[in-house]
């Protein structure tokens, strides 16, 4: 392992060990929210599943809001490029909202806690929502045109479907295709 530094977005440099503790206990709250739910999810589960101490653990996460926020953000921030090949810009909004809604579709579990935590009034959380926020505008405006009024509808339509989602109201699957309907009529 090098002795250069890993930056966090989200938090100070680590060391390529604290990278590695951090990103154990990402992958731990994952699986730990899928068994016992948000409700039930603690830091000191998440420590023991990731083998570390629980002070560690809280070294870097002060909630499981804050855990599951970053967890959000990682994968966000992991999705590729909005593709601006020669597809219509149309098609390039639906496929940039389709795997922005999809992206915690599959655990529904750690969609309905990342929903709850985001609303998390919490430093930590809050500037990792900030984050979040900047992020999906960008993905949104990249795929519709830098400020068009349409990208700002679709982000408004996103943020909506999502808590409705979140909040176990429907399925993020149904929401996926509520917005491309919605990016249909707006793009027209």
């Amino acid at each position: 392992m090098s002795d250069s530094l890993a930056t966090e977005p989200t938090r100070r440099l680590l060391t390529p060990r604290q990278a590695d503790t951090v990103h154990r206990l990402t992958e731990a709250g994952i699986e730990e929210v899928r068994e016992s739910g948000y409700e039930n999810l603690s830091i000191r589960d998440v420590a023991r599943r990731a083998g570390v101490a629980a002070a560690t653990a809280y070294t870097y996460f002060a909630s499981k809001d804050h855990l599951l926020t970053e967890i959000f953000w990682r994968r966000l921030n992991a999705l590729p490029p909005v593709d601006r090949s020669k597809q219509p810009a149309k098609r390039r909004v639906i496929a940039v909202l389709r795997e922005l809604a999809l992206l915690v579709s599959a655990e529904p579990e750690l969609g309905a806690g990342c929903t709850a935590a985001m609303f998390g009034s919490e430093p930590d959380v809050r500037q990792l929502r900030l984050y979040i926020g900047m992020k999906i505008h960008d993905r949104i405006e990249e795929a519709a045109g830098p400020g068009t009024p349409a990208a700002r509808l679709l982000e408004l339509a996103y943020f909506g479907a999502m808590v409705e989602a979140g909040l176990g109201y429907t399925t993020y699957e149904r929401m996926a295709d509520r917005l491309a309907e919605a990016a249909e009529l707006i793009m027209e």
